[in-house]
């Protein structure tokens, strides 16, 4: 593949898939410097991942699984480096768009969706995201059942969550 295919393909990815990008992103970060860290980590992956990629599975599969891939290993890294940030939240972030006012049950649901392990929020946004259980299952290197158990417990617990805090009509 030459270098024009791959800058092509990575701008059509990237026009296509920016909005499962920072679903990602938004699951996996929480502070806008730590969302700009991770958009660019995973553009990074994606761009390093178009010459391997095969067609064996359809694009959203492989950049969801590049992204979860990244996320997690990022999320990971984070961790272990916890340090203070106070100035560095004084910049302005690069994702910033137009002030837009955002649902209050969407806002809530993402941060339901962050306290959860790694493997559940991935779950989560995909099954948001209308993939199949087999889907899940490939992109992920779990079972279906497993897929399904795991679901069916995620959804009990935001439930009982949403339940707590009624003023969210979930």
């Amino acid at each position: 593949m030459s270098e024009l295919e791959q800058n092509q393909t990575f701008t059509q990815w990237l026009g296509q898939y920016k909005a499962l990008l920072f679903k990602v992103v938004r699951a996996y970060a929480v502070t806008a410097m730590d969302q700009d860290d991770l958009f660019q980590e995973i553009i990074i992956q994606v761009w390093h991942s178009i010459p391997s990629f095969r067609q064996q599975s359809s694009t959203t599969t492989w950049i969801y699984r590049i992204a979860l891939n990244t996320a997690i290993k990022w999320a990971n890294k984070e961790r272990k480096h916890t340090q203070s940030t106070e100035t560095l939240d004084q910049l302005p972030p690069i994702l910033q768009g137009p002030a837009i006012q955002f649902d209050e049950r969407l806002t809530w649901l993402y941060e339901e969706i962050y306290k959860l392990d790694e493997i559940d929020r991935s779950l989560s946004l995909l099954l948001l995201d209308g993939f199949s259980y087999k889907e899940m299952a490939t992109i992920l290197g779990i079972t279906e059942s497993n897929v399904g158990v795991k679901i069916n417990r995620i959804k009990k617990l935001l439930i009982s969550k949403s339940k707590q805090q009624d003023y969210h009509g979930i």
